[in-house]
């Protein structure tokens, strides 16, 4: 299937063409007719999959055909961390340079008084965090009675971050007639409640289920260390020439910076991302990553949400997940595109229980490297238990805005802000 059969516009198909996306992937071609249509749509996709575009193209050609000459706020983004917030910008930008729209994208931890001038001079598409929005909406500098179109995204993120209660506020402000499309890495009880509430009728779409790692991470490896030496270990993978390019995560705020101290003292540059960091040193970072200007970034698994980047090579887990859904998460940012990956986890002796968590929920066990420099003290487990069986269960950020043309001659442009 191509975008055309899709039933994209023109000026989107000729937005993809500069892109260089030339087929649409599974979550786009079953998502896209549907909510072309005006259906709504409850999507189950992990990361990397393509589902930004799944709603946003949609979104915009529909807002486009019935935009007004002055733009008015009838459609809300709303997502849990400001990196997907900037990277879901980024994408509306890219997609709608041809379209005659206004948007901006507002979260925390940097100045509001910029996005409050730029909301006041009207916006037809708003992607926003949950708190941030709430603020502006107390403050009387954004309304949502007339929005029109509603996306929900990483709707399971936000119940791990708590926002929950921020999110049902944000619902009983908006007008009960509108499109919604509701997406979520996994669907447990109270997402699926969620989502009753919110959806009428809506068109179910899914497609890799969080318990199948991403095809191109074909390489997943597991090396048995002692914690005290795991910075040692790091930086023996690192001296690999094939590792071009490495997310590596941590679980902690804290652990990611003591990591980035001990790789920098052993002649590995990287930097930190993570929610302690400020806004203007987590896009400095993702950026010199992206460009290839870095070749190590440490991160936690919140920060990482928002992180999509062509070209990782290597997802080092310098500490195991205890939720086994975030193993997945975690891989899936390598082995994108077409390209193949490589997955390499250290374990020490109290995150076994993790990895064999890890190992029933992807149904396969991971190969273990025994000839490191650093092998474990105490012998490692020879096998996993026995699988379960399983259960269905580019700009920088700140407020930025896309020039309203005219129709003869359309043209546009994006303003940062704080």
């Amino acid at each position: 299937m191509t975008f055309e059969e899709l039933g994209l516009s023109p000026e989107l198909l000729r937005a993809l063409d500069r892109a260089e996306y030339r087929k649409p992937t599974p979550i786009q071609a079953q998502a896209i007719p549907p909510g072309l249509r005006g259906r709504d749509v409850m999507g189950t996709a992990q990361t990397g999959t393509g589902k930004t575009a799944a709603f946003t193209l949609p979104l915009l050609q529909r807002l486009d055909a019935s935009a007004g000459d002055q733009p008015v706020l009838r459609a809300l983004v709303l997502t849990p961390t400001r990196e997907l917030a900037a990277q879901i910008h980024e994408s509306v930008t890219s997609y709608g340079a041809e379209l005659d729209l206004w948007h901006a994208v507002v979260f925390g931890g940097v100045g509001i008084q910029p996005q409050i001038k730029e909301l006041r001079r009207g916006v037809d598409a708003l992607i926003a965090t949950p708190g941030r929005l709430l603020d502006l909406v107390e403050r009387g500098a954004v309304s949502l009675d007339r929005i029109e179109f509603f996306v929900l995204d990483e709707a399971d993120r936000m119940l791990d971050m708590g926002f929950l209660p921020d999110v049902r506020r944000v619902i009983t402000k908006l007008p009960r007639k509108r499109q919604t499309f509701f997406f979520s890495a996994t669907m447990p009880p109270e997402i699926r409640r969620l989502a009753k509430l919110l959806l009428r009728d809506p068109a179910e779409v899914a497609v890799a289920p969080v318990s199948v790692t991403a095809d191109g991470v074909a390489d997943q490896r597991v090396l048995f260390v002692d914690k005290a030496n795991k910075r040692r270990l790091a930086l023996e993978v690192l001296a690999d020439a094939s590792v071009e390019r490495a997310l590596l995560f941590s679980r902690t705020k804290h652990g990611a910076n003591r990591i980035v101290r001990e790789l920098e003292r052993g002649g590995v540059v990287a930097a930190a991302i993570h929610g302690n960091k400020s806004q203007g040193a987590r896009v400095r970072a993702l950026d010199a990553f992206r460009a290839g200007e870095l070749r190590v970034l440490v991160a936690t698994d919140l920060a990482a949400r928002g992180i999509d980047v062509d070209g990782v090579t290597h997802i080092i887990n310098y500490d195991l997940p205890n939720v086994p859904e975030t193993y997945v998460h975690r891989v899936g940012r390598t082995g994108r595109a077409g390209a193949t990956g490589t997955a390499i986890s250290f374990c020490d002796r109290e995150e076994r229980a993790y990895l064999a968590d890890i190992e029933r929920l992807i149904g396969r066990e991971l190969e273990r490297v025994d000839n490191h420099g650093f092998p474990a003290s105490e012998a490692p487990p020879a096998k996993p238990a026995a699988p379960a069986p399983r259960t269905r269960r580019r700009r920088r950020s700140g407020a930025g805005r896309s020039r309203r043309g005219g129709r003869g001659g359309r043209h546009s442009a994006s303003r940062q802000g704080g």
